[in-house]
């Protein structure tokens, strides 16, 4: 049943991200661009998103339990620290420069347009490297103790 309700909550956003224009980067770019040719409609699209997260949040924490699982998974780091930082700050660039990120690029990448497929190359390539290089850090670190 999680497996059916994962299909059907992704296949929700997809078509969400789709009906919004949020995976074409055209679209994305021209919102950035605020000194240029500026398109406005992102904002609705984001205040949408806000509105439904505000009253989805509260009807979700007003049950004792989720409806699949035994307990809520809430994240538990509340820090602002350096991974944190650099993490958004190389998603913010890769965002402002191609026009994706990784829902819409997955959405997007069923319309067969290839440089999306290079995106999600670089997006996988981006993810691995990222999850190596604090593990080799740390197993460098024991090895000189």
């Amino acid at each position: 049943m999680r497996a059916i309700s994962a299909l059907f909550v992704g296949l929700l956003f997809g078509l969400g991200l789709t009906i919004s224009g949020m995976i074409d980067p055209s679209k994305i770019i021209a919102f950035l661009d605020v000194a240029g040719d500026w398109d406005p409609s992102l904002l609705v699209v984001m205040a949408s998103a806000l509105v439904v997260s505000f009253f989805g949040y509260r009807i979700a924490f007003a049950r004792k339990k989720p409806v699949l699982e035994e307990k809520f998974q809430l994240p538990t780091k509340t820090e602002i620290d350096r991974p944190l930082i650099i993490g958004s700050a190389l998603f913010g660039i890769g965002w402002g420069l191609s026009g994706l990120c990784p829902g819409p690029a997955i959405s997007a990448a069923s319309l067969g347009n290839g440089d999306v497929y290079v995106f999600l190359l670089a997006l996988a390539s981006g993810m691995l490297l990222g999850d190596g290089l604090p593990k080799a850090a740390a197993k460098q670190a024991k090895a000189r103790s």
